[in-house]
């Protein structure tokens, strides 16, 4: 790919069965690959992001892994599927899955209030009578708690994040915002509460804890339950601001989230999040227990709080959502400078991890478009539809590239299902864009409708060296600009 930033390609670095190797070389998950390369790249330019980093996960393989743009854009340091970013409140799920580990060891129940464990949990509660703060209500984001601890720690430009000294002291100066069990309130605070939890049940402090029963047991040394200081000009992505008025885009200040750390501290890696979710499809498979009982992970996978709208339903830290009437699970996050996304959809073992080192990005968008490109061609090659696709034709080759658009924006030609196909960039839904064509003449293509019909021709125009210089449709041309 001849541009500024392109994307590799890279298959297989996690201990690779057969079989994933296999579904990793199948015709169609090498089209949707190309495909969600592709677009990716064009979401970045297009959207002026600096970089991107994603990985496609089945069961315990990686099988498409990339990256597009920059960690650093005024070092011009590419961003790679290794680069380190904030995941801010996927940190949640790495508190959440510790918590139900001291759970499971008898030391808490979902039904404790919290200040049983935390007797400096002293928030105002108007209406005492209503309920207890507990353990399940700050897993749900159904306690009734504020958002946040009493800091301005989201505020530019200094993103100062409280110690949990001041957490501590703070607190009873705070008041309830809800009564408990009533709506959702998404809470920083709460899962706050949750790392501090985990501290006073174990008797070890926060960080050491996960990283001795959590981060190094699942072997996830790239993750780090606040953000890595040591790794700055290194291996550490660098977070930007938004685009401003007059243009510019701004490099924002490193940060720590010290006493926030368990809600939104946490740096990582798109493979450590690949391994995270190869853990999770690993243990609900094969049952047992390995860092937390398979059992409490379907607990914890599970809707336990459904808000009054029915437009919000959470598990046990765990976000839980419908898309195209799938379900799925996993968490986002959104820090300064950063917005990651880790999807995962259990019954498929299929799971979608996507970063960008920009405050504006949309992660969460570019994994379910990532997951509704992979997940169809993963399934056709796990069904062993090999030998229903007709070997490629190696005459395409002339006419796939870029072609520019005539009022903004490119053509892409693709290979799709064994035949020619084309996808606008950018795109918000890049599986519903897709056109497919079939031949009908020497360089002519007919569009294929979704009855199956045809449509209009497009001819390609060919240079000297045989490849297409230009695609002509309904009397109108465009230039090819890339191979």
């Amino acid at each position: 790919m001849n541009r500024i930033a392109s994307f590799a390609l890279l298959l297989g670095t996690l201990a690779s069965s057969a079989a994933a190797q296999s579904v990793a070389d199948h015709p169609r998950v090498k089209e949707a690959a190309t495909v969600l390369e592709k677009w990716l790249d064009a979401e970045r330019a297009f959207k002026r992001l600096p970089g991107i980093s994603a990985a496609v996960v089945l069961d315990q393989d990686v099988i498409w892994q990339g990256a597009t743009g920059y960690a650093d854009v005024g070092r011009r340091t590419p961003a790679t599927p290794s680069t380190l970013y904030s995941i801010c409140s996927i940190s949640k799920l790495f508190t959440s899955v510790a918590l139900m580990q001291v759970r499971d060891q008898g030391k808490v129940r979902l039904d404790d209030p919290v200040a049983k464990h935390l007797p400096w949990f002293t928030i105002k509660n108007p209406k005492p009578e209503d309920g207890a703060v507990t353990i399940e209500g700050i897993l749900t984001h159904a306690a009734g708690l504020p958002r946040e601890a009493a800091y301005p720690y989201w505020s530019a430009p200094a993103f100062e994040f409280p110690t949990r000294d001041q957490i501590i002291s703070a607190v009873s100066s705070q008041e309830m915002l809800y009564r408990p069990e009533t709506y959702f309130q998404y809470s920083n605070l709460g899962l706050t509460l949750a790392g501090e939890i985990v501290a006073a049940a174990s008797g070890r402090p926060y960080a050491d804890y996960v990283r001795a029963n959590l981060l190094d047991p699942l072997g996830l040394r790239d993750t780090y339950s606040d953000m890595p200081a040591q790794e700055r000009g290194k291996r550490l992505a660098v977070g930007y601001g938004g685009w401003e008025r007059e243009g510019d885009r701004k490099v924002l200040p490193f940060y720590e989230a010290k006493g926030i750390a368990p809600a939104a501290g946490y740096a990582s890696t798109a493979l450590d999040l690949a391994r995270f979710a190869s853990w999770q499809f690993r243990l609900l498979s094969r049952g047992g227990s390995e860092v937390l009982s398979a059992n409490t992970l379907r607990e914890m996978h599970r809707v336990h709080f459904v808000d009054p709208a029915w437009e919000t339903t959470w598990g046990l830290g765990f976000q839980v959502w419908r898309s195209d009437g799938k379900t799925f699970v996993g968490h986002g996050g959104s820090c300064p400078g950063y917005r990651t996304q880790l999807l995962l959809k259990p019954e498929d073992k299929v799971a979608t991890v996507t970063m960008i080192n920009a405050i504006d990005g949309n992660a969460f968008g570019l994994a379910q478009r990532a997951y509704e490109l992979m997940a169809p061609a993963i399934a056709a090659a796990k069904g062993d539809s090999a030998r229903k696709i007709a070997a490629a034709d190696a005459g395409l080759d002339r006419y796939l590239g870029t072609y520019a658009g005539s009022f903004g924006g490119e053509m892409e030609l693709i290979r799709w299902e064994g035949g020619l196909g084309s996808i606008f960039l950018p795109s918000d839904n890049p599986a519903r864009g897709i056109t497919k064509y079939r031949k009908v003449g020497e360089h002519t293509f007919r569009r294929i409708r979704p009855d199956g019909e045809l449509a209009e021709a497009v001819t390609f125009d060919l240079g000297t060296d045989g490849k297409a210089i230009r695609l002509r449709t309904n009397f109108n041309f465009m230039p090819r600009i890339s191979r």
